[in-house]
């Protein structure tokens, strides 16, 4: 690209090549071809007869929308498709999409499942049977301590 081509901005309505299209999202171009390929009804370039692609406006949102949920919201694909589909490109992009309790049993995560046991194996019981868990443990050492002084005096 030329250093002229490089200032000039191009107007909202103008079609974007894969390049210029992957800069302004911050992205890879290889991620909008696989984007392309998971979001085939949201996400359709225009292919030129030498097979380069050319983003229209509504693939520039649709990909906006998906670099929300997926980078900033942390979502899965298979989230951010079914939030599209239920809410539309305009709800996530206007900040109002919100994730319901349809929405999330209707997705099932391997990752969602992991967090949950994580968290679950990482709840602090009360107090008490965290003290006396730790007074078992000091118990325990002391005990092994006491039987290796044995042994060894002997």
């Amino acid at each position: 690209m030329t250093a002229l081509r490089s200032r000039i901005e191009k107007s909202s309505s103008a079609f974007r090549s894969i390049g210029e299209a992957a800069s302004e999202l911050g992205l890879e171009t290889h991620v909008l071809r696989y984007w392309e390929t998971r979001f085939p009804k949201d996400i359709r370039p225009i292919k030129r007869d030498d097979g380069r692609r050319m983003f229209r406006p509504q693939d520039m949102d649709a990909l906006r929308a998906v670099r929300i949920l997926v980078h900033e919201r942390g979502m899965t694909l298979k989230g951010a498709k079914t939030i599209l589909a239920e809410q539309g490109i305009e709800a996530v992009l206007a900040g109002i999409a919100t994730l319901s309790a349809a929405t999330l049993e209707a997705v099932p995560s391997p990752a969602r499942e992991l967090q949950a046991s994580v968290a679950r194996a990482f709840t602090v019981p009360d107090r008490k049977t965290r003290l006396e868990g730790v007074l078992q443990e000091l118990a325990d050492i002391k005990s092994r301590i006491d039987a290796a002084r044995a042994r060894r005096a002997a």
